[in-house]
C-alpha cells in the first residue's frame, strides 16, 4: 500500500468509450474496486457530467458539510458504493452541463480557461488525497467537444492515459477504437490500454486472440488489451425501478419491496391481448414465475386476474415468492377504475404494478429499446458487476500504466499547477 497523496505521483486513468451504452460506468466501478485492494485510496471524479443529482456534501469544512450541491448522478454512486468519505461531491463533478449550457459557451458566458480550471483545481485536491486516480469520460472520447472540454482535451489537461472501452467482436471494435484513438492522437494524449465488454462467452479465447494480435500490429507493444469482459445478461435486465425512471409519468403503485426485481425483456415480457380466460391460464401455467406483463388500463379483469392469482399462489403455496409483474398502458387518455386501484393498493405483498401513460405501442419500443443503468439503490446490480468485470481485468497492467515511461511514479503535479496558474 502507498501512502495517500501518491495519487499526485502517479498518471491519473481515463475511462472513455468509444459510444454510447458500452459499459464505461460498471468499468469505471470495477477499476475503483480492484485498485483500492492493491493500493488503498482511490480518488475518482467524472471531470464534465451531464446527468446530476441534488446531494449534501459530507466533506469540508463546517461552512461545507450539508451543503446541497449538484453533483454528476455517477459520480454519487461511486462516492456512495465503495464509501469515499476522503472526496468532496463538489470535487468529483467540477464541470456540469445541464441544459442551454453550450450556447452560453458560444455566447462567451463560459470560457474554456473556467472551465479547466475548475477541473484541474478538483482534480489536484483528489490526487493529494488518493493513491491513485480514475477519472470516468462521457460518451466517446469526442464528446463536449462544443465547449471544448471533449473527453480527449480534458485527459490532455490533466496529464491523464487514456482507458479506452469498446463492446465485443472484432471488426466492429477496431473500427470504433481506431476511430476514438486518432481523435486521442490530436491532443497528444496517451492510450493506456483497452477494455473490451459484452464478449460473446463461446467466443473469448478467438476474441481475445485476435483483438491481442490486431492491437500489437496496428498500435504496437504500448497500447495493450486489458481486459476482456465475457457478457453477462442479468447486467442488462432492468428492474422495475429502471422502467419507472425510464417511463415518464409513470408510477409504481404497489410492490414497492420488489422495485429491485430485474427482468430479461426478449424473455420475460408477455403483452396481453388475450380473453381473460386464456390469460389466466398462461398465468397459472408460469405458476408466478418472473414474467412482466403488459395490459391496457381498459382491461380491468385482466389487473384483477393477476392479483387473483397471486392471491391463490400465495395461499397454496406460502414459501413460493410470486415474481410476476404488470405494466398498466395507455392511463393518460383511459383512467383506470378508482376501484380497482384502491383493491391494488390494499392487496398485502402486492405484486409490482406500473401504472405508465404510454400506449402499449410505445411502451413496448421503449422496453426493447432500452439499456438500464447502475443505480446506488440497485447495489445487488453494480456487486454483481464489480464481481464480474474484476476477474477478467489485468490490474498488475493497469498500474503499470499509471507510471512513466521510465517506470516512476510520474510527477504530474507539477505539470497541474503550472497549468493551474497560467
Amino acid at each position: 500500500m502507498t501512502e495517500p497523496g501518491s495519487g499526485s505521483r502517479r498518471r491519473p486513468l481515463y475511462v472513455s468509450a468509444t459510444r454510447q451504452h458500452v459499459g464505461k460506468t460498471t468499468t469505471s466501478l470495477a477499476l475503483v474496486a480492484g485498485l483500492q485492494k492493491r493500493v488503498g485510496k482511490v480518488g475518482f471524479m467524472k471531470p464534465v457530467g451531464q446527468k446530476s443529482l441534488r446531494v449534501r456534501e459530507d466533506v469540508g469544512d463546517e461552512n461545507e458539510i450539508g451543503q446541497e450541491v449538484s453533483c454528476d448522478k455517477d459520480a454519487v454512486l461511486v462516492k456512495k458504493h465503495f464509501g469515499l468519505d476522503h472526496l468532496r461531491y463538489q470535487d468529483m463533478s467540477p464541470v456540469l452541463i445541464p441544459k442551454g449550457y453550450t450556447k452560453d459557451y458560444v455566447d462567451g458566458k463560459i470560457s474554456q480557461n473556467q472551465q479547466q480550471s475548475q477541473v484541474l483545481n478538483s482534480y489536484h485536491r483528489i490526487a493529494q488525497a488518493s493513491n491513485v486516480v480514475v477519472c470516468e469520460g462521457t460518451g466517446h472520447v469526442a464528446v463536449g467537444s462544443c465547449v471544448d472540454a471533449s473527453n480527449a482535451q480534458v485527459a490532455a489537461w490533466l496529464g491523464a492515459r487514456m482507458v479506452l472501452v469498446a463492446n465485443g467482436g472484432l471488426g466492429h471494435a477496431l473500427d470504433e477504437l481506431e476511430l476514438n484513438r486518432v481523435f486521442c492522437q490530436k491532443y497528444n494524449v496517451e492510450i493506456a490500454g483497452v477494455i473490451i465488454n459484452k464478449v460473446m462467452p463461446d467466443k473469448y479465447e478467438q476474441t481475445k486472440h485476435y483483438l491481442t494480435k490486431a492491437l500489437r500490429e496496428r498500435w504496437g507493444p504500448d497500447i495493450p488489451l486489458l481486459g476482456l469482459i465475457p457478457d453477462r445478461p442479468f447486467l442488462g435486465c432492468p428492474a422495475i425501478a429502471d422502467l419507472e425512471k425510464m417511463l415518464q409519468g409513470s408510477q409504481l403503485i404497489s410492490g414497492q419491496a420488489h422495485r429491485y426485481r430485474h427482468f430479461t425483456i426478449q424473455r420475460d415480457l408477455n403483452l396481453v391481448a388475450t380473453s381473460l380466460e386464456v390469460f389466466l391460464g398462461n398465468v397459472h401455467t408460469r405458476d408466478g414465475n418472473r414474467t412482466l406483463y403488459v395490459s391496457h388500463a381498459s382491461r380491468h379483469e385482466i389487473l384483477l386476474g393477476f392479483l387473483m392469482e397471486a392471491q391463490r399462489l400465495q395461499r397454496q403455496q406460502p414459501s413460493k415468492q410470486w415474481e410476476s409483474a404488470m405494466i398498466v398502458t395507455g392511463c393518460e387518455d383511459y383512467t383506470p377504475c378508482t376501484q380497482v386501484l384502491e383493491m391494488v393498493k390494499q392487496f398485502g405483498d402486492s405484486p409490482p404494478v406500473l401504472l405508465a401513460l404510454q400506449s402499449t405501442a410505445k411502451v413496448l419500443e421503449e422496453l426493447h429499446n432500452y439499456t438500464p443503468k447502475l443505480y446506488v439503490e440497485d447495489g445487488h446490480r453494480v456487486d454483481t458487476a464489480i464481481l464480474h468485470y474484476q476477474d477478467y481485468i489485468d490490474f498488475d497492467l493497469l498500474l503499470e500504466r499509471t507510471l512513466d515511461d521510465n517506470g516512476n511514479n510520474n510527477n504530474d503535479d507539477d505539470d497541474v499547477k503550472t497549468i493551474m496558474q497560467q
